[in-house]
């Protein structure tokens, strides 16, 4: 790897922390540029998440404020999000990489227009609950839980967007503030990231050059990134989400 190859992965690795924390998605950052660096697809993304280990628990550390009395929540999801980072860590290597090229951008467009519809859809669901006199789950239920695990494989098979799909489904399903659910997907971006990490260490082929830079950049990158995030709107966070969102679909479309 050249200096300027050096540098721009490492200036990658400063935007995925970055935004990684305000909505996720760091990876349509650095995967790019890992690529053209050389690295094989796949070593390209073992050692982008490899890399974005640490920024993942950087941003988190810089929303811990917003994380105080979820701690149930964190545990319970986290499991979920162990598991299904696991699970999404060994079908990368054991599919080949078309195999969910069709289905990840409509996924992402889903969540997208969760996000979007997220306000109307909890109105109409708190209406629903006062109707039949029913009160809405803490944690989201069992839905919740099991989308969590479904979001929690794709994240650990590549994490585009990944972000977006944890914000659709607990804006949606958890009755609480918009930070304070930006501050739990922080948490299990950590989780999948980490598991993922190491299961690659032992299973599949790193860049351990591009992992440095790439974990230097994201932790700077995570602080910036929190300050940001927490200042923003909920409008304004789910149009940076939607934004982010659309890029990915973009990408995801038009790569080989």
């Amino acid at each position: 790897m050249s200096i300027w190859e050096a540098l721009a992965v490492f200036a990658a690795g400063i935007g995925a922390g970055t935004i990684n924390v305000v909505v996720g998605s760091g990876t349509l950052f650095t995967f790019p540029v890992l690529l053209a660096t050389g690295l094989p697809p796949v070593t390209a993304n073992v050692s982008n998440t490899l890399g974005l280990v640490t920024g993942n628990i950087s941003g988190a550390v810089g929303y811990r404020r917003e994380l105080r009395g979820q701690r149930g929540r964190i545990v319970r999801f986290g499991l979920v999000a162990l598991v299904g980072g696991l699970a999404g860590a060994i079908l990368l290597l054991a599919l080949p990489s078309k195999a969910f090229d069709a289905i990840v951008p409509a996924l992402i467009a889903l969540a997208l227009v969760l996000v979007i519809l997220q306000p109307r859809l909890a109105r109409a669901l708190a209406r629903r609950r006062e109707r039949n006199g029913t009160a809405p789950h803490a944690d989201g239920g069992i839905a919740l839980l099991l989308g969590l695990l479904l979001a929690s494989a794709y994240g650990g098979y590549f994490g585009a967007a990944q972000g977006v799909m944890y914000l659709s489904l607990m804006g949606l399903l958890l009755h609480d503030d918009l930070q304070r659910v930006n501050a739990l997907k922080n948490v299990l971006a950590a989780v999948v990231n980490g598991v993922a990490a190491l299961f690659f260490v032992f299973a599949a082929e790193v860049d351990w050059t591009a992992v440095a830079l790439i974990a230097v950049g994201s932790t700077l990158g995570a602080q910036l990134g929190a300050k940001v995030a927490r200042r923003l709107s909920p409008t304004v966070l789910r149009g940076v989400i939607v934004a982010v969102g659309l890029v990915a679909i973009v990408q995801l479309l038009l790569r080989d």
